[in-house]
């Protein structure tokens, strides 16, 4: 059932985002247009999501293939792009190939081999982001920064898989410095790849910051922002797939 209130609440937390993006993006010395505002859907009410796409969201981001999957049906997603953005196990690759624009969550190699063989037996090609373990966690998934440009030279040899930029989430923290510190350190390797000029590898997405830093994200020179929670309050875990 819909909730008004929560409704009217998306709509605010759209046109603040959006607000607080442009100025960020202003302060940079770059454009608004310069930095796609994505909506990210993880557990949310599919009523909250249309209404989000209705606000004139034209990008989406989905953890899970299942999720995504089950209640891609019940959204009004033409005109919207698509992308995965959680970690991809090598056996869900073939039941996502043909349904997303982009997967910005390829972590390893053996993901990246996977949906090249997916890509070459649906016909098909996939836009990528290489993820970047920025922080070095054991908990997280993710190219170390110091194999990045190596990898990405690898994958550039699969036919299929498209590289378009790179990705990252940095560790939780409330230290302002160290946050810009590392997304800083995660600009300076996107503009050196991208100014490498390598045959299938373009650095026109740089995609970091969420709900909690994407302001500081925006500052050290994202191109793309991941908000969920900011846009639809908080998620009910119990729903997880």
């Amino acid at each position: 059932m819909e909730n008004q209130s929560e409704l009217i609440k998306v709509d605010d937390n759209i046109k603040r985002i959006r607000e607080q993006i442009a100025e960020a993006a202003l302060r940079s010395g770059r454009k608004p247009e310069d930095v796609r505002f994505m909506a990210v859907t993880k557990l949310q009410e599919n009523y909250l999501v249309n209404r989000a796409i209705a606000d004139g969201i034209d990008l989406i981001g989905e953890n899970y293939v299942k999720e995504f999957l089950d209640k891609k049906d019940f959204l009004n997603l033409d005109g919207v792009e698509k992308h995965l953005i959680g970690h991809l196990q090598t056996n869900k690759v073939r039941k996502i190939i043909t349904e997303v624009d982009m997967i910005e969550s390829v972590d390893s190699m053996e993901v990246a081999e996977e949906i090249e063989r997916q890509c070459e037996k649906h016909g098909v090609d996939m836009n990528v982001l290489i993820e970047v373990n920025i922080g070095g966690e054991q908990s997280k998934t993710g190219f170390d920064i110091s194999e990045v440009e190596e990898k990405a030279a690898q994958i550039s040899e699969l036919g299929r898989v498209k590289i378009q930029g790179l990705m990252t989430i940095p560790p939780a923290t409330d230290d302002k410095r160290e946050l810009r510190r590392l997304f800083e350190e995660m600009r300076k390797l996107f503009v050196d790849i991208q100014d490498k000029k390598q045959d299938n590898i373009n650095m026109n997405i740089l995609s970091m910051g969420m709900s909690h830093d994407y302001i500081e994200a925006v500052e050290c020179g994202s191109t793309e922002v991941r908000i969920g929670s900011a846009v639809f309050g908080a998620r009910d875990y119990s729903k997880k797939h």
